[in-house]
């Protein structure tokens, strides 16, 4: 997959990490769609680690899996540091 193609992956996968979240997270859709994408490198980069999947395919069923969960794990983690400083 080219980079154009796996910045749309992660774009994507910010996007739908984010509505799968319930409640207001912290930070707009910009800040989302970027964590999306450092989600999906994370997902892609686990996902090869454990369980040597290969990533190289744009409409895989299991890229995208790992993109979206990778993104969820940023996501939240992103939330308990940004919450964390609020308070």
């Amino acid at each position: 997959m080219g980079f154009f193609g796996f910045l749309l992956l992660g774009l994507l996968a910010g996007a739908i990490a984010k509505l799968v979240l319930p409640g207001k997270q912290a930070g707009g859709w910009f800040i989302t769609l970027l964590l999306g994408v450092v989600g999906a490198l994370l997902g892609g980069w686990l996902g090869g680690l454990l369980f040597n999947a290969p990533l190289q395919d744009f409409f895989s069923l299991q890229t995208w899996i790992l993109a979206i969960v990778g993104s969820l794990i940023v996501l939240l983690a992103y939330g308990f540091i940004a919450g964390r400083r609020r308070a």
